[in-house]
């Protein structure tokens, strides 16, 4: 474990190689699982907006399950997370010709019809946040079902998990908490080549 400001963070983050495949994954990470995308209490408000503007777009099914279910459930203490289709899809996940999976609300965001990309809990995947007293401890979720493929282009292509979330960790702790986080990454991988 290393520590970076208020953040205690696993040392595989440094050193795991990671990249997004979404050709071989299908987007699998909106899909595969036996709960919701963890949101916090703000990000509930802004989901309801998207839906509301997105709405028409959706699959019929989510549509369903989000107006029988409601978009997010849950509550303060148990914690939120986004509804799913069947326990397994994202009320918000629409499929392209090739059937890989996307975010209706990043397409959107990418497109400028709305201010916000997705929850940071999707955007940070396959970092997973838990908050205990003042601190966040992060730890890299390792699901060989949706994470293998990325680790294989992370390893062809040289891209450690740590660079390939600049943009969604710097959204969430700013530019200088992610400058001094690369360099404590940056010293782990130099201990554990020396150490080889």
């Amino acid at each position: 474990m290393f520590r970076v400001k208020d953040t205690i963070l696993s040392e595989e983050i440094a050193t795991a190689r990671f990249a997004c495949d979404l050709p071989r994954c299908k987007g699998a990470c909106c899909v595969v699982g036996d709960a919701g995308a963890p949101v916090v209490k703000g990000e509930v408000p802004v989901l309801h907006k998207a839906y509301r503007l997105l709405k028409d777009e959706l699959r019929p099914e989510a549509i369903e399950v989000a107006e029988r279910e409601g978009v997010v459930q849950g509550d303060q203490k148990a914690g939120y997370e986004i509804s799913c289709v069947d326990g397994a899809e994202c009320v918000f996940v629409q499929y392209d010709e090739e059937d890989v999976a996307y975010c209706t609300i990043q397409k959107a965001f990418i497109e400028g019809r709305f201010s916000w990309e997705k929850p940071i809990s999707c955007h940070l995947f396959p970092l997973r946040l838990k908050r205990i007293a003042d601190f966040d401890y992060a730890n890299f979720e390792y699901v060989p079902k949706l994470c293998s493929a990325a680790c294989e282009k992370g390893k062809e292509e040289d891209v450690f998990l740590a660079e390939f979330l600049e943009v969604p960790l710097v959204r969430r702790y700013g530019k200088e908490w992610f400058k001094e986080f690369l360099n404590s990454c940056k010293e782990i991988r130099e201990k554990e080549l020396n150490a080889t």
